[in-house]
């Protein structure tokens, strides 16, 4: 299954990118082998992930969301804190 994520790098930034296997991709990020971006901003933390149906839509919403502005970054990563933050309530 794809999903379209979100990093925040260790100064502060946000990377944007697609995978099919989520634990997979963060590793090798914070092992300086992911995206050239973020190996010089170690470690990434994962703040934002959403599934896609497909690759091309991974890939699609990975460039919607890397055009948004960093407070439309901050208000979706928010927004998916606060849904995680709902869901753990009704375990």
């Amino acid at each position: 299954m794809p999903f379209t994520y979100m990093l925040q790098c260790a100064d502060g930034s946000f990377y944007t990118g697609w995978t099919t296997d989520l634990e997979a991709r963060l590793k090798v990020h914070n092992e300086g082998k992911g995206a050239r971006y973020t190996r010089s901003r170690l470690p990434v933390q994962l703040v934002y992930w959403e599934t896609q149906p497909g690759r091309s839509e991974a890939q699609r919403r990975e460039a919607f969301i890397r055009k948004l502005k960093r407070e439309q970054k901050e208000q979706l990563i928010r927004s998916f804190k606060l849904g995680i933050a709902k869901n753990r309530l009704l375990l």
